[in-house]
């Protein structure tokens, strides 16, 4: 019996193996463009609705309202929430709020400016 099986394997015939050809693709990734961004940081006194750069909090360094015509995107948090565009407009060194009410006493102020 064993040598009926051998005299079996010895019969087959090799395996065809072949190796797939995937055809070659040409990849590119483009490299994102660098963001540089801008905070400006403020404290709300309870009275104001301008906001000007001398308002900033100092403890973090010069604070700078840059030029909305430099800018191409901007972000505006009053105690956290973002605020809509229509709610604010924003000149070189000014924040102004167009918002009947006014931010709490104690409330950040914080102006996100991105370039792209």
């Amino acid at each position: 019996m064993l040598n009926k099986s051998r005299n079996t394997i010895n019969n087959l015939s090799s395996p065809f193996l072949t190796i797939p050809i995937i055809p070659s693709e040409e990849v590119r990734y483009r490299l994102p463009k660098k963001v540089k961004v801008y905070e400006y940081y403020s404290i709300s006194d309870g009275h104001c609705r301008v906001f000007k750069e001398a308002d900033g909090v100092k403890e973090l360094g010069k604070q700078e309202i840059l030029d909305p015509n430099d800018v191409s995107y901007m972000n505006l948090f009053v105690n956290g929430v973002l605020q809509p565009k229509e709610s604010y407009d924003v000149q070189r060194g000014v924040i102004k709020l167009n918002t009947l009410d006014v931010p709490p006493k104690g409330a950040p102020v914080i102006l996100q400016m991105f370039i792209v």
